[in-house]
């Protein structure tokens, strides 16, 4: 019988140890990916300081805005309007109470955090300093007054969404409406960026700059919350 007991606890054992190697390497391609996307991101604002845009930016503006269907203006459109102010922030602010008082607190603790990037962005465009697209190079729907990079949009769009799609897909069973929802959030995602590129108000450069910043802000907001959650379902 003891033998027995013990061969049961060495499984248990081996089968608690065996996953640390696999955590261990997720966490050195996380490091990694840290190290060279923040490389990248200072990188491209050193030269976004100094070019106002690059040939590829044009070229890429130029091809988002040749086609003209109704649909696609339409959500082009649709995308650019949902991230200004003060949608935006009623928007957000409104998911964070419903979860709040939903009991989902750390979560929205981790929400709020993800939001903090747009005040990120705001000093960085001070910092980079980047003029937006101008009339005579492309259509510029509607000329805004402050500078481009990187694009706040975007930047709010892949910290703050992807953390409600990484809230989503964690915390919801799987179903038809969790992945329409997930469908929805990368879709929306993803098409931020044209979207701002399509309304003329920022670069293709723009975009790629906010895309990586926010990935990282995304990744620090889930392991912020990962550790509250953690911390605070610990018994008494």
């Amino acid at each position: 019988m003891n033998e027995l007991t013990q061969k049961l606890h060495h499984a248990v054992e081996a089968k608690a140890i065996a996953p640390v190697p696999a955590q261990r390497a997720k966490a050195r391609v996380f490091q990694i990916y840290v190290i060279f996307a923040s490389a990248a991101f200072i990188a491209l604002a050193i030269a976004a300081h100094f070019v106002p845009y690059f040939p590829i930016d044009l070229t890429i503006t130029r091809e988002v805005q040749s086609y003209h269907g109704a649909i696609y203006d339409s959500v082009m459109r649709a995308l650019s309007w949902l991230g200004f102010a003060p949608q935006s922030y009623l928007l957000g602010a409104a998911l964070l109470v419903i979860m709040f008082l939903g009991g989902l607190r750390w979560e929205a603790v981790g929400g709020a955090f993800a939001g903090l990037i747009s005040m990120i962005g705001a000093a960085i465009k001070l910092l980079v300093y980047r003029p937006r697209p101008s009339a005579d190079l492309v259509h510029v729907f509607r000329q805004l007054p402050d500078t481009g990079f990187p694009s706040g949009h975007v930047l709010s769009a892949m910290a703050f969404g992807g953390y409600l799609g990484f809230l989503a897909y964690t915390l919801l069973k799987p179903s038809w409406p969790r992945s329409v929802l997930l469908i929805l959030i990368a879709a929306g995602v993803v098409l931020m960026g044209p979207s701002r590129i399509y309304m003329g108000q920022h670069w293709f450069s723009d975009t790629m700059g906010a895309y990586v910043l926010g990935s990282l802000w995304l990744a620090l907001s889930i392991k912020l919350y990962r550790r509250l959650k953690h911390t605070h379902a610990r018994p008494g």
